[in-house]
């Protein structure tokens, strides 16, 4: 059950202080139409100021992205409070309490007031679970998509609804156009930080109540910004890898939690080269970790769970490359209307270049597609995601079968 800390903080925001963050257009700006309830209101109105602009629960990690995010809102005169969910509790290998102490530094610098989410258990169900679950199949999942939908766009963004939020913010690098129910969501003008990829699970209903204020601003930019502001965290480094795991490998992880089965690689041909730890640890295109040296590289081509065989090829193999993939649990985003064929960009991988494909089967009621590419792409891998655009436009994804 989810359990919530609230730490006030009496402090208020000077007009000089907030002459010193820049103006920024965010989607969705401020309108006088808002239809508030008293009672649904009641918890966000004890801890923030008597006014008539939407409440913005901001998710901040304690990094530079969403601390800035919290900024610009606070600027652009939305009445912020700031959020810290707790999820991994394990001080071994994730630092959610140095973490939540930048966060509550960055508030106070602010002047808004602070809450901390302690969503342990229902992470745990709806992420590490769903992780978990996947890698025992012998697939590979995208848990911080997971986390989007299941965590910070559900359960949380319930819990601040409740509490009396107009709106969840974070500091995704994306940014949203049009108003529910046709809501468009677009890539973050910086290339290299986009993270729409991360974001194909939402829903209209849920990108009712988002707002990304960093979306269109560069990495370089936000950091800028962040030490004009005197943000503590400014010069903090970026969170790498799972957000749950902080310096655990995942190979580390699974063998802990699933555990190992010896089992033979073999080539193309069946020739056994060498021995891995159980199918479930290993990734369509993996080269590293496999303990067969020597010679040409190997990447893992194919995995046969029933039998624990790892089967390798050279990157030069056909066998790495397929030009088609089926996928399922598809959730379209875009109002646009798609009908198959339909022709689009696609990435099978984070930071993935777009690659050209076409839509050639839909059926919406079964949520699954299939998609032909135009040129054959390297380790297609079930479980990964598959996500789909037009042009900057997020228009949806799906998980990939095979």
């Amino acid at each position: 059950m989810a359990s919530i800390s609230i730490i006030p903080l009496a402090i208020t925001v000077s007009q000089n202080y907030r002459q010193h963050i820049p103006q920024v257009h965010i989607d969705p700006p401020l309108a006088p139409h808002y239809n508030y309830s008293t009672v649904a209101h009641k918890t966000a109105k004890q801890t923030t100021a008597e006014t008539t602009a939407p409440i913005v629960f901001c998710l901040m990690s304690g990094g530079v992205d969403s601390s800035v995010a919290a900024a610009l809102l606070l600027r652009e005169g939305y009445r912020v409070v700031g959020c810290y969910i707790r999820c991994w509790s394990d001080e071994a290998t994730c630092a959610w309490r140095e973490d939540q102490d930048d966060v509550r530094r960055v508030a106070q610098h602010l002047g808004i007031p602070f809450y901390t989410f302690n969503l342990e258990e229902e992470y745990y169900a709806s992420v590490v679970e769903y992780m978990l679950d996947a890698y025992k199949q012998g697939i590979t999942p995208n848990p911080d998509i997971m986390c989007n939908s299941a965590i910070k766009f559900g359960i949380f963004l319930d819990k601040a609804r409740e509490l009396g939020a107009d709106f969840v913010a974070t500091g995704h690098y994306a940014h949203i156009d049009g108003t529910y129910p046709r809501r468009r969501v677009y890539k973050g003008v910086d290339p290299g930080k986009d993270q729409t990829y991360f974001l194909w699970r939402l829903t209209q209903t849920q990108l009712r109540y988002a707002i990304f204020p960093v979306g269109k601003f560069q990495k370089s930019e936000v950091r800028a910004l962040a030490k004009e502001m005197g943000l503590p965290v400014w010069n903090k480094k970026d969170s790498q890898g799972i957000c749950f795991m902080g310096s655990v490998k995942v190979f580390d992880f699974l063998k802990e939690k699933i555990g190992m089965k010896i089992g033979d690689i073999v080539d193309e041909s069946g020739k056994k080269l060498g021995s891995h730890y159980g199918v479930h640890l290993y990734t369509i295109g993996q080269r590293k970790g496999m303990g067969v040296g020597g010679g040409v590289p190997y990447y893992v081509a194919r995995k046969n769970v029933a039998t624990n065989t790892l089967v390798v090829a050279p990157i030069t193999s056909t066998t790495l490359y397929k030009s088609t993939a089926e996928v399922s649990q598809v959730n379209i985003i875009s109002p646009r209307t798609i009908k198959a064929p339909y022709t689009i960009q696609a990435k099978i991988r984070y930071q993935q270049p777009d690659q050209e494909a076409t839509i050639t089967a839909l059926d919406r009621r079964k949520k699954r597609l299939t998609i032909e590419f135009a040129e054959p792409q390297r380790a297609i891998s079930p479980g990964q995601s598959l996500v789909l655009y037009r042009d900057t436009e997020l228009m949806g994804g799906g998980i990939i079968d095979k």
